[in-house]
């Protein structure tokens, strides 16, 4: 049908990546819907390509009869005898048709359907390619901003990196190169979409892992990440030799490794902390360049209240609460944070109103408090039971405290408290809240200052 079509072919598979045999059977099947054009959809027709005479053979096949009633499905013994002197009665037989008289319109329709079946075998094979990169780093050149996002040109195909997925204030001309994390791979009835992201916490990681061999080797790992693109991300890290240095590899010979990442990065700062089985040692960790003076853990809740000197406050803070935010992220935990004179004037208040339940004393007020029981309230909401497993007290001590703190707060509610202590008695639990989530930027500005 089309000179040199074994060239055609050869040429189109090798331009676009296509396997030959997809764009036989793209001609066949353009060829076979021109036929049905011309001979109609009830035709019984085939389309065959002859490598040997590189071109496409069709066949419309028809049922050998006496007496023919339909001539698109059926021909007469003797005609069949024609072509075939060995046919008989009832045998399907398929008759040569020129493939090349079916008019332009038929021709166009038959360039349609090549475009088609090859635009969806390319979009399948780039589809294919890319889905199995997801969470790889690819690089590519920035062509143009498009319906809010940046294209980056990749050779073969197109990926979008999202305005919500660059860090914040980086900004690319044309034909700058761009590296980025394959975020996902999605199919559109455009092609295949591919989505970046240079802000996603998995693209620090990855670099790393690019740029520190000991990672890719397997003898460092990073445990676990977080990250506020643009300004700080933290990573912990663990060895599996004792005589490797998790942070020390990471950050390289006199910095080289973590610098080159910071510039990738447009100068994010990036904290390398080594990660522990013990929750405490690795808030402690997380929190750095902040001194920890000590950590209290409530596993119940998931949280710690992380006491630091009143000089290490806004450090172990950061600026709008930007380093406990991280930290938390980080290692999974709540954390409150607060300054020793804080943390001891709460402790003093806590255990002033403990020891007004009658038979609690200093020692006793000590052991609720380090068991989470700061308030009349707190030893009320809880049952003798529970009260019974803190040390000191017992099955039968814990029965005669929860009846006296019932007691105690019941006294309390009828002579009524003033304005100003039932303000103050406020204040420790607003600052318990979870400093990651719950510390105002007013509280964390008060702070730094």
């Amino acid at each position: 049908m089309l000179p040199e079509l074994a060239r055609i072919i050869e040429q189109v598979g090798r331009e676009k990546g296509i396997d030959k045999s997809i764009v036989i059977e793209a001609l066949e099947s353009a060829v076979e819907a021109a036929a049905h054009k011309k001979y109609g959809l009830e035709a019984e027709l085939e389309a065959h390509y002859n490598e040997e005479m590189g071109e496409i053979e069709l066949f419309q096949f028809k049922t050998v009869v006496k007496e023919v009633t339909d001539p698109a499905l059926e021909i007469t013994v003797e005609e069949a005898h024609k072509l075939d002197p060995e046919t008989t009665e009832g045998d399907s037989l398929g008759v040569k048709l020129d493939a090349a008289s079916f008019g332009r319109i038929a021709a166009q329709a038959a360039k349609q359907v090549i475009i088609q079946k090859v635009r969806e075998a390319e979009h399948s094979i780039i589809f294919g390619d890319y889905v199995g990169r997801k969470g790889e780093i690819i690089t590519g050149i920035a062509r143009r901003i498009e319906r809010g996002s940046l294209v980056i040109d990749l050779g073969r195909t197109e990926a979008r990196l999202p305005l919500r997925e660059m860090i914040p204030g980086e900004q690319f001309r044309v034909n700058d190169r761009v590296q980025a994390y394959l975020l996902d791979v999605v199919e559109t009835s455009y092609g295949p979409q591919i989505i970046l992201s240079r802000a996603c916490t998995e693209y620090v990681v990855k670099l790393f892992e690019m740029e520190v061999p000991e990672i890719s080797d397997g003898i460092v790992s990073i445990q676990t990440a977080a990250r506020e693109p643009g300004a700080r991300a933290k990573i912990a890290v663990t060895s599996k030799e004792s005589n490797v240095d998790p942070v020390g590899a990471c950050v390289g010979m006199k910095g080289s490794r973590v610098q080159s990442i910071v510039n990738e990065l447009k100068g994010e700062k990036i904290d390398i902390v080594p990660w522990s089985a013990d929750p405490a040692t690795f808030v402690s960790s997380a929190l750095a360049p902040a001194q920890i003076s000590s950590v209290k853990i409530n596993k119940e809740m998931k949280s710690m209240e992380v006491v630091v000197a009143d000089d290490q406050l806004s450090l172990a803070i950061g600026r709008r609460g930007q380093n406990v935010r991280l930290a938390s992220k980080l290692t999974g935990w709540k954390l409150d944070i607060a300054g020793e004179t804080e943390v001891t004037a709460r402790r003093q208040k806590a255990i002033a109103e403990l020891k007004s339940i009658e038979g609690v004393g200093d020692t006793i007020a000590m052991a609720l408090y380090q068991n989470n029981y700061f308030t009349i309230d707190d030893v009320v909401r809880a049952n003798p039971e529970q009260l019974s497993k803190v040390a000191g007290i017992g099955e039968e001590k814990g029965s005669l405290i929860h009846q006296a703190a019932q007691e105690a707060l019941t006294k309390k509610a009828e002579i009524g408290e003033p304005e100003s202590t039932r303000a103050e008695e406020s204040t420790p639990e607003s600052e318990k809240a979870d400093a990651s989530a719950s510390v105002s930027e007013e509280q964390v500005e008060e702070k730094n200052e």
